[in-house]
């Protein structure tokens, strides 16, 4: 028979001999509409408030949890086996905001020749709680049922009162009218240069003319920046109050508006003073995410929250100009509204799954967005094409500037 401490649930347990009967549940999870379920607490052992949501990706767990769009929220995983091939020091996407994890299961020892730490000392590391054991399934259609709900996690010795939680839970802002990446955003000024990582580099090589791009940042993810890159962008990488002043001395080719977290809606007024500068331009802006909705406010159209939100690596999109379907990674939580766009906004893509817009060009100006993650990471790339086409837009700007 083998041994294992059970007393110590942050060290690692192999799966095969792994029985979480006969563990005590030392860690609490309590949703604000009352329901409490009990588990096993790995990771960091700090208490962990935000947003409860679930994600159905079944790789790419640490792409996601350091994803700054997940600022804020617990991340549910639906996929039971989280952790199996421990962490990198490669695959990070950005600093990570993450208030909480939950897995089905214990996160077994870690098996994978790229692995540097295991997954519960790396979230150790990232302050970020984990407890598993919990019926992620159920908690999913809890999710499903009602809207936008905030959790707790607690571990037990760490905690005074139940009441206490409450408290706490109860008085945590909702996503909703909550604006975050003003928390996250860059400082200071930066040029980006690192490509694609060899495992997914681009099939046929850029030789193309360097172009040169501004990219606000409202919690841009890394690979995004990489595939603007391996593209022959000069990508510099810029807070969101950067001045339009600012912005016209640089003399880009083209404007980049990156993922982020929080509610569009939220967004300092600045941030809609200068996007509608830029249009005046006449410059190509491409959006995903976050951009994608603050380009349709800028624009005249409405964002609302979502019931669930999107949140996974296979997605079907429609691309209604080529009449295709495509699998795409998402991460939203917020929706631009159909009915409200107004004339010069034309809808490109839309969701398979609830017919949401996941896709949005200007009928004469180059501009276009999208609400899914073309650069995945974790997910499919059947939309990588959209960098190529911000591409050919912003050489189309760059050599009009010259005749």
């Amino acid at each position: 028979m083998h041994d294992f401490k059970i007393s110590n649930l942050n060290s690692y347990i192999p799966f095969n001999f792994l029985n979480q009967n006969i563990l005590s549940k030392n860690s609490i999870l309590i949703l604000e509409t009352g329901e409490k379920f009990f588990g096993y607490s790995f990771g960091s052992e700090k208490l962990g408030v935000g947003e409860l949501c679930f994600n159905t990706s079944m790789t790419g767990y640490q792409e996601i949890i350091t994803d700054p769009s997940y600022t804020n929220q617990i991340i549910s995983f639906t996929f039971p086996h989280i952790g199996n091939v421990g962490t990198n020091f490669n695959d990070y996407e950005g600093k990570s905001n993450v208030s909480g994890v939950i897995t089905r299961q214990l996160p077994s020892k870690e098996s994978n020749w790229r692995s540097d730490k295991n997954f519960s000392e790396w979230l150790k590391d990232l302050s970020i709680p984990g407890i598993a054991g919990i019926d992620t399934r159920k908690l999913t259609k809890i999710i499903r049922n009602r809207k936008s709900i905030n959790a707790i996690i607690a571990k037990i010795d760490k905690t005074d009162s139940l009441s206490e939680l409450n408290e706490i839970l109860q008085n945590h802002p909702s996503m909703n009218g909550l604006e975050l990446f003003s928390k996250i955003s860059t400082k200071k000024e930066y040029l980006w240069n690192e490509n694609l990582h060899e495992l997914i580099k681009l099939s046929k090589k850029q030789n193309n003319k360097q172009l040169k791009i501004i990219a606000f940042d409202y919690g841009v993810k890394s690979n995004i920046l990489r595939n603007l890159y391996e593209r022959n962008f000069e990508v510099s990488v810029l807070p969101y109050t950067t001045t339009i002043e600012e912005i016209i001395s640089k003399n880009p080719d083209g404007i980049f508006l990156s993922n982020g977290p929080g509610d569009p809606k939220a967004s300092d007024p600045n941030v809609f003073k200068l996007l509608k500068n830029l249009t005046s331009l006449k410059i190509p802006i491409f959006g995903i995410c976050i951009g994608h909705q603050l380009i349709a406010l800028t624009l005249g159209a409405k964002t609302s929250k979502m019931k669930q939100g999107h949140r996974g690596a296979n997605h079907p999109v429609k691309n209604l100009e080529t009449n295709s379907v495509e699998i795409t990674s998402q991460n939203h939580g917020f929706i631009v509204d159909k009915q409200s766009l107004p004339s010069d906004l034309q809808i490109t893509h839309i969701s398979l799954f609830d017919q949401s817009i996941e896709g949005l060009k200007h009928k004469e100006l180059p501009i276009f967005s999208v609400q899914f993650h073309p650069e995945a990471s974790p997910g499919p790339t059947d939309t990588s094409y959209l960098f190529d086409k911000f591409y050919d837009l912003c050489l189309e700007y760059s050599n009009a500037k010259k005749n």
